[in-house]
């Protein structure tokens, strides 16, 4: 329940940046011709804004949150890094998804006749400013109804382009007596 409620306040907050998203994505449109397409999507496949001639947006943010996934253990297992970008290309035309901040993807629909080159410029500057939209968008924590500020996320797992949040030491060792994790305050002395 918890969870399910986290989710639908994280989801309204990334609704927050939609307007501004769609701008940057019909920006990027009017830069490349050649984009059939283009869609702004949350990790788990969650439409945020698309500037698309078809109504496919949804199937297409599922494909690319699954694309997203396999792509993602693909560049870990073979010690390539963090996952950035995927370009696909068919019989009539690319697919390339843009890993967009810590919580999003930029998929772009495009026709067999594009400059790659200059396809993954564009897009590249694109998906890291949708990727400060969205990522600021969930950043901003807004009162509920009875005042209090939510707490923030740290569950939510980044994506490429943020590093992973520091964690605590996890080797299994235990602390010697007396010692504080990292970080730690030492309690204050009170004074009268």
């Amino acid at each position: 329940m918890r969870r399910a409620l986290r989710m639908r306040a994280e989801r309204r907050q990334l609704m927050t940046a939609e307007a501004e998203v769609l701008g940057e994505l019909r920006r990027l449109r009017a830069r490349l011709p050649q984009l059939t397409g283009a869609l702004a999507a949350s990790a788990d496949g969650l439409v945020l804004a698309h500037d698309t001639v078809d109504g496919e947006a949804e199937s297409v943010a599922a494909l690319t949150a699954a694309a997203l996934g396999v792509g993602q253990r693909l560049t870990d297992s073979t010690g390539q890094g963090r996952f950035r970008e995927l370009l696909v290309r068919g019989e009539s035309g690319y697919v390339a998804t843009y890993a967009a901040g810590g919580s999003a993807v930029l998929t772009l629909l495009a026709e067999p006749r594009i400059n790659v080159g200059r396809l993954h410029l564009e897009a590249r500057r694109s998906s890291a400013r949708i990727g400060e939209l969205v990522d600021g968008a969930l950043e901003r924590r807004e009162p509920n109804r009875l005042g209090q500020l939510p707490p923030p996320y740290p569950g939510r797992p980044p994506l490429p382009g943020k590093p992973p949040p520091a964690a605590g030491p996890r080797s299994g060792r235990s602390a010697a007596p007396g010692a504080r994790s990292r970080g730690a305050r030492a309690p204050r002395a009170r004074t009268s």
